[in-house]
């Protein structure tokens, strides 16, 4: 039996995008239903869906990644040797399409802030900030799951369950 199931669907989601999987699937509990609505809503995911299979709910999380390009342009009117150029341009085109295939993942890092060990508390006031403003920490307060901007836009503070990245 898992005692932290946020903990557990944290590093499932960190291994298999480590693998760059498609699809992975979460047992279903609503912490991790609403955990899940925010990554989706953030743009951290593409998509999750409900599924069961043998009496249990599972969350089919959908992972989100991008092609990453390395754009380098070249002066090819320095090169004065027509076989030299001709070359050069073939590697290039090479080295473009082995680059089209390396997908990196949207989740950089996935962290898990407030363990049943040591809960993590901060009001209003103390709300931290990931990376300034490009990541988020997820919340448990008391009008349910938030965003650390949507507290600080409401003005409340809550546990601090996790950081994403």
């Amino acid at each position: 039996m898992i005692n932290d199931t946020i903990s557990d669907m944290l590093t499932r989601i960190r291994n298999a995008s480590s693998v760059r999987k498609k699809i992975v699937l979460i047992p279903y509990t609503k912490m991790n239903l609403k955990i899940t609505e925010i990554l989706e809503k953030e743009g951290y995911i593409l998509s999750f869906e409900i599924t069961s299979s043998n009496n249990l709910k599972l969350l089919k999380i959908y992972l989100k990644y991008y092609k990453k390009y390395k754009t380098n342009y070249y002066k090819l009117t320095v090169i004065k040797n027509k076989k030299a150029l001709s070359d050069f341009k073939n590697l290039v085109k090479l080295l473009k399409g082995k680059q089209g295939n390396k997908k990196t993942p949207c989740i950089t890092n996935l962290k898990r802030v407030s363990k049943p060990g040591l809960r993590i508390y901060v009001n209003q006031k103390e709300l931290p900030r990931v990376l300034a403003g490009t990541g988020i920490y997820i919340l448990s307060t008391s009008k349910g799951i938030l965003t650390d901007r949507e507290a600080r836009f409401r003005g409340i503070g809550g546990e601090v369950l996790c950081s994403v990245w």
